[in-house]
């Protein structure tokens, strides 16, 4: 007979002692990382779905509700909150706060249509029979304030076919219109008869010329930084001149990209790499300065090579980079290792070169992210580690100040002790720990 009173460790899916979290930690983790229903190296998307589900009741509503906010409003998420608010729904003690939540963490019309289609995901049978389940009043409530956030071009632009649309929320939960205006763009939601918003993607999708679509955007300045950033290959292949890129490049707003973007960015136009550094450089001047001496420890073993998402060509490889690049030039002193099944220091470069380097600085294999701890890490240090937290061996206390930033969503990571843990990729990492020193 087998014997199952025993006490079984924790352990990461590469085999490694990890570290087992409570409840709020757990969720915590779960959440910041994820996305959706997209599977990971090490796990599957419904796992983590279901996880965060079965964690929600066993935290105090309060704090699920911030864990919920932060990863909508810090870590930019948007179908996790959703889920979240779903299942504080489900539980008496939670179902009080949803209206509160739901009115705040949705920041987009579309976000309006998922949530429905999410709160509904569970019951059985077509879409026309879900639709027919009770939506408790709570969220009701959080759909009905939230609605009246948006005014017409933003309701046109997400107002896609779909299983649940706009106009579907709209009858369901009867919103109250801040003024006639409102009501009127509402009123022609109902019909169909909401004009298209001037966008991209209205202008490509309608058959219009791409290279004439293109260069009237960026002429009357219709581009965002993000939608230059991501159309670049398609601009070139319209046979957009080089020329009108680059000035556009030039002059584009970079207060709000890191330098991530702008790697992701490279990988699709190369031949725009000398205009896309020196708009990643503007993008970081001024930017508060990291006293003390730092090392910066990437993880370039094959699960960070994945895509953050099906809908994103940037891998936890690139985020990784875009920090290695930023530390590079934040940072009064650093150094810079990758660890994989060895380790290896970087020369000290900039920009893309720096990117370069990471990249060959050796195969990307598998995980030996404690002895690599032990290697680089020295007193009168920071150290910073960029990782998905799994390893084969165990991974001890810093000697100084140490910060773990997981990328991942798995259930266990390593790192025992005084290890200051930031879960989620975030844009601003360096900027908390600066303000976290400073505290």
């Amino acid at each position: 007979m087998a014997k199952i009173n025993k006490f079984m460790p924790a352990r990461t899916h590469e085999g490694a002692k990890g570290r087992a979290f409570g409840p709020e930690q757990e969720l915590r983790r779960a959440v910041m990382n994820s996305l959706l229903w997209e599977d990971q190296f090490y796990e599957n998307g419904v796992s983590i779905a279901e996880r965060i589900a079965g964690l929600v009741p066993a935290v105090a509503p309060e704090t699920v509700v911030e864990i919920a906010i932060s990863a909508r409003e810090d870590m930019k998420l948007r179908h996790v909150p959703l889920l979240i608010v779903r299942e504080m729904a489900r539980h008496p003690e939670h179902r009080k706060l949803v209206a509160d939540t739901l009115a705040r963490i949705i920041q987009r019309p579309d976000e309006l249509t998922e949530f429905l289609a999410i709160y509904w995901m569970d019951a059985l049978g077509s879409m026309q029979q879900r639709k027919k389940a009770a939506v408790s009043a709570q969220a009701k409530k959080g759909l009905a304030r939230a609605f009246t956030k948006f005014d017409a071009y933003q309701l046109a632009k997400y107002d896609r076919d779909g299983a649940v649309r706009l106009r579907d929320v709209l009858f369901l939960v009867h919103p109250k219109p801040k003024d006639a205006e409102q009501e009127k763009v509402w009123k022609q939601l109902a019909e169909g008869t909401l004009a298209s918003p001037d966008t991209w993607e209205v202008s490509l999708s309608a058959g219009a010329d791409k290279r004439e679509t293109f260069e009237r955007l960026i002429a009357e300045k219709k581009l965002g930084a993000l939608a230059l950033l991501r159309n670049l290959r398609g601009m070139q292949v319209a046979g957009v001149p080089k020329r009108t890129i680059a000035a556009a490049l030039n002059d584009m707003r970079v207060d709000r990209v890191l330098p991530y973007r702008f790697i992701a960015a490279a990988r699709f136009a190369p031949d725009l790499e000398p205009e896309l550094e020196k708009a990643m450089f503007r993008s970081i001047e001024g930017h508060a300065q990291l006293t003390g001496k730092t090392t910066l420890l990437v993880d370039v073993s094959g699960s960070m090579s994945w895509e953050m998402s099906r809908q994103s060509v940037m891998t936890r490889l690139d985020a990784a980079c875009g920090l290695a690049v930023l530390a590079r030039e934040v940072c009064k002193d650093v150094e810079i290792f990758t660890f994989s099944n060895e380790v290896v220091k970087v020369p000290p470069r900039r920009g893309f070169a720096l990117r370069d380097a990471i990249l060959a600085s050796q195969p990307h294999g598998g995980t030996q992210l404690g002895a690599a701890v032990a290697k680089v890490d020295r007193k009168g240090r920071r150290l910073i580690v960029f990782t998905d937290e799994q390893s084969h061996d165990r991974v001890e206390a810093p000697k100084g100040l140490g910060y773990m930033v997981n990328v991942a969503s798995y259930q266990h990571g390593v790192g025992q002790g005084d290890w200051q843990r930031i879960d989620g990729f975030s844009e601003k990492i360096l900027d908390w720990i600066i303000a976290s020193e400073a505290r």
